[in-house]
């Protein structure tokens, strides 16, 4: 009779399993993984640049009155989707198959692709935006399920000496696919807008297709394995919450220049935060708990989630922040109109994703040998780096300079993220791979959320001091009446860079026709041109900028040290058996 495999060395397991899937199935798991998580961080970053193009081609004006919720939820919705809902499949994954789950997330992610590329064509107006923005959801569940098995999938097929390498590919695709993706939908929008919806759909099709004939699923499956369903239930609600308020809280509320003082806002985040608690209070009492709490009891794994939530949190709205940078001022400085600046832009941070992907696979495949502490912690040494360098441009930088920055940035972020992914999945025991998974990508989406919202509430505030003294004397030179400069200067400074962000002249989408019209030509052709808010909103974006990027050198900071205290060893026993 055959030993059983649960009772074969590692390396007979491994034999055992080449003998089965053949020498190559690795790769082709790796291939199809790496597909889907480029495809699904493609599609949560591929609005970012190309918004203006969708709302024109639909006939929506997103920063009119009433409208910035559709343009947030349209934006951000994908997002929270997937944040939501990526733990309860990575347990879902654990109890029912990683593969088979995977494969449910490609076939959804695909129909729902399908949906919003018919729905761009057959719709118009707000009816066309409530569909995209639904189905846009629908899509983020979809990738949902690939960012929670994909990384599980991987460490079920690679033995641990190649498995920094191939998390390392994976890990590329998952956060290089976000920063390709501004590039790509900029490029296809200044193609046909419709094209930017329909890149995912063949490639979503094949992609389900071939992970359904080629994957197969390596996981041990428990027997008589239950449903956590009131842990599940207040972790996602608990999240949704928290997220949603974060995302409200970049709009004006009342006076304020942010949403911060909203009853709203407050009260679903600190209802989020107590629903966490709850959250954990059941799950240490649950007969079969959506996530094994006493994982975090793992030196490897605690370490290593807590560096990835800071490193996000570094990292994820520096990316809006440095577009915002580009696009408001910088690019309109030298002679680019604002229509052009989305495309622009991306083509600015070309150098963040090379240095991305030169060093994340020679990190991952090196961390294979030598370990992740070295390089995790090393690229996060480089951020702080990359942040602080930062600091010292000012608004009208030399652009190799820059170049050069952002380049040692994207070398940092890649020497960090596949050793720290291969380290933290395997740190666990084999069950525990698939809500691990999904643990890892809810704070991967989670920090994302939280650096937008912290960055850009800092950018904000620091802005809000000097802009509208700024404007309100720029606009009176410019022969505005007293009255109208006011009314004008004392708007939130998020109106402006939220116009520049999407496309438009800020100074059209602040200032009513009828002013414009009536000023001399000479005047008007000041206020609109090119240089006149960018000039005055230099001084006051760098003073808000200088404290972003302060915040981004400390959790960056912070996420070294804790990295370098993950020890050495990262396999762990189960700890439910301690």
């Amino acid at each position: 009779m055959a030993e059983p495999e649960s009772n074969l060395s590692y390396d007979q397991q491994e034999r055992t399993k080449e003998r089965k899937l053949g020498k190559n199935y690795k790769w082709i798991a790796l291939s199809n993984t790496t597909l889907g998580a480029l495809l699904a961080s493609i599609d949560g970053s591929i609005l970012i640049i190309s918004l203006p193009a969708i709302f024109n081609g639909i006939g929506v004006n997103p920063i009119a009155t009433g409208n910035v919720d559709l343009l947030l939820w349209l934006l951000l919705g994908y997002t929270i989707v997937s944040s939501v809902t990526v733990v309860t499949i990575g347990r879902l994954s654990d109890m029912f198959g990683r593969v088979k789950l995977y494969n449910v997330g490609f076939a959804i992610f695909s129909f729902a692709s399908i949906l919003i590329y018919a729905a761009s064509y057959l719709l118009t107006g707000d009816t066309a935006v409530f569909a995209i923005t639904g189905l846009r959801l629908l899509q983020g569940l979809g990738a949902g399920f690939l960012f929670a098995n994909s990384a599980a999938i991987l460490t079920d097929a690679f033995p641990s000496n190649e498995r920094g390498r191939a998390l390392g590919f994976n890990q590329i695709a998952a956060i290089g696919g976000s920063l390709a993706g501004m590039l790509i939908g900029g490029w296809l929008a200044s193609i046909d807008w419709h094209l930017i919806f329909l890149i995912s759909v063949p490639i979503g099709v094949i992609g389900t297709i071939w992970a359904y004939l080629a994957l197969h699923e390596l996981a041990t499956i428990k027997k008589n394995q239950r449903i956590d369903v009131l842990g599940n239930v207040t972790f996602a609600v608990a999240i949704a919450l928290i997220l949603i308020s974060l995302t409200y809280g970049l709009v004006p509320f009342g006076n304020n220049t942010t949403g911060w003082s909203s009853p709203i806002v407050q009260g679903g985040t600190m209802l989020g935060l107590i629903l966490l608690v709850v959250f954990g209070f059941i799950e240490r009492r649950a007969i079969s708990p959506m996530f094994n709490l006493a994982l975090f009891k793992i030196r490897a794994f605690a370490a290593g989630n807590l560096s990835m939530f800071l490193s996000g949190i570094a990292r994820g709205g520096l990316q809006f922040m440095l577009i915002i940078w580009l696009q408001g001022i910088w690019l309109p400085l030298h002679g680019i109109s604002f229509e052009n600046t989305p495309l622009q832009a991306a083509i600015c941070m070309m150098p963040l994703i090379i240095g991305f992907l030169v060093s994340g696979p020679v990190s991952g495949f090196l961390s294979d040998k030598y370990g992740a502490r070295l390089f995790s912690t090393t690229g996060m040494l480089l951020n702080v780096v990359g942040f602080l360098a930062l600091s010292t441009l000012s608004a009208n930088f030399t652009y190799w300079i820059f170049a050069l920055i952002i380049f040692v940035l994207g070398v940092g972020q890649g020497m960090f993220a596949a050793p720290n992914t291969s380290a933290v999945m395997s740190s666990v025991p084999p069950e525990y791979r698939g809500v691990t998974s999904g643990m890892r990508a809810t704070l991967f989406n989670v920090s994302f959320m939280f650096s937008l919202v912290i960055f850009f509430s800092i950018l904000i505030a620091g802005i809000s001091t000097t802009l509208p003294t700024a404007l309100y004397k720029g606009l009176i030179a410019q022969n505005v009446s007293a009255s109208t400069a006011n009314m004008i200067s004392s708007l939130p400074p998020s109106s402006a860079l939220f116009a520049s962000l999407l496309g438009y002249n800020p100074m059209k989408a602040l200032i009513p026709q009828n002013v414009i019209s009536s000023l001399p030509v000479q005047n008007a052709n000041v206020i609109l041109g090119n240089s006149f808010l960018p000039t005055l909103l230099a001084v006051p974006f760098i003073n808000g900028m200088h404290i972003v990027l302060y915040t981004g050198a400390a959790m960056a900071l912070i996420a070294a040290i804790a990295s370098a205290l993950r020890g050495k060893t990262y396999r762990s026993p189960d700890p439910a058996k301690r």
